[in-house]
């Protein structure tokens, strides 16, 4: 595969291996919820007595319902993680396949490893997925950042973005929902971009703006609801933050100093740029568009 493929491809496995299997699950134990959901939950404004697990509930039930997913026949989850979703599509939500791509062998192992009759993971590529039979919606929560990289020009990461949207239409039935939540450039330019998040916390990728996912859904998805709840990340990391200090022994044990100060720095960094708006936090509901104009 040459050099541009490649690229286009995103993040490689090798890249989420350097985030999520060479630190291993149970150092993302100590300072994530129960769920291991790594993802910004959804606070309620009024509500200061929320706990974390709740707010994470509160954010797939939330998704759930934007991909009008509850009873389905089929669900994906575009980069499933720990499988936060997968559980609580079948568990709570009555759907009867819930189906998860990702590309780090962590999170298969663990979908796997919970023997679920509804649930099935696969390891590989969104590029490379082949459904056996057409999804009722699609969720996909923070994974659409690994999908391109910093080095890619604008027109080369536009059309990555594109290839993806095109591959949820065909992937969807007539008439589908899909949920995406997704880190986004503020009040900062591409250019300005964090070296530091880029080089030591997500290798090989990149953040979009709201502007690059409206011209990438463009005759293939319309967008009906979009919020930027970059807040809601603000109390997610500050919490994430004072767990890992909370259990910065046991982290170190696991993981060695240098691991535990790179992940306080990027924790503190993220509460900065989501608190100033550097970065945002979307919520994006889409609707098929079953007949696109060309």
């Amino acid at each position: 595969m040459n050099t541009l493929k490649t690229q286009n491809r995103g993040s490689s496995a090798e890249a989420l291996q350097h985030h999520y299997c060479d630190i291993g699950n149970d150092f993302y134990s100590l300072w994530l919820d129960p769920t291991l959901t790594y993802s910004c939950a959804l606070w309620e404004k009024d509500e200061a007595s929320d706990d974390l697990e709740t707010a994470q509930m509160r954010k797939l039930d939330f998704h759930i319902a934007q991909a009008k997913a509850k009873g389905a026949e089929r669900v994906l989850d575009v980069g499933c993680g720990w499988g936060s979703v997968l559980r609580r599509l079948v568990d709570v939500h009555g759907v009867e396949r819930a189906v998860g791509i990702t590309m780090s062998e962590v999170h298969s192992k663990w979908i796997w490893g919970l023997n679920h009759p509804k649930l099935e993971v696969h390891l590989e590529h969104w590029m490379d997925h082949s459904p056996v039979a057409p999804y009722d919606g699609i969720i996909s929560l923070e994974a659409f950042e690994h999908f391109a990289r910093l080095e890619l020009s604008y027109e080369e990461k536009l059309g990555v973005y594109r290839q993806f949207f095109s591959r949820c239409h065909s992937w969807l039935k007539a008439g589908g929902w899909m949920s995406l939540q997704v880190i986004s450039y503020g009040n900062m330019r591409r250019e300005d971009a964090s070296e530091f998040i880029f080089t030591e916390v997500l290798p090989e990728s990149d953040l979009p703006s709201i502007a690059d996912i409206a011209k990438a859904t463009e005759r293939i998805f319309e967008i009906v609801e979009l919020r930027n709840d970059r807040q809601d990340y603000v109390r997610t990391c500050k919490i994430w933050l004072s767990k890992l200090k909370a259990n910065r022994k046991a982290a170190v044990k696991l993981v060695g100093e240098e691991v535990v100060k790179r992940y306080e720095k990027y924790l503190n960094f993220s509460i900065i740029c989501f608190h100033v708006g550097t970065t945002d936090l979307l919520r994006i509901a889409l609707r098929r568009i079953d007949n696109p104009r060309q």
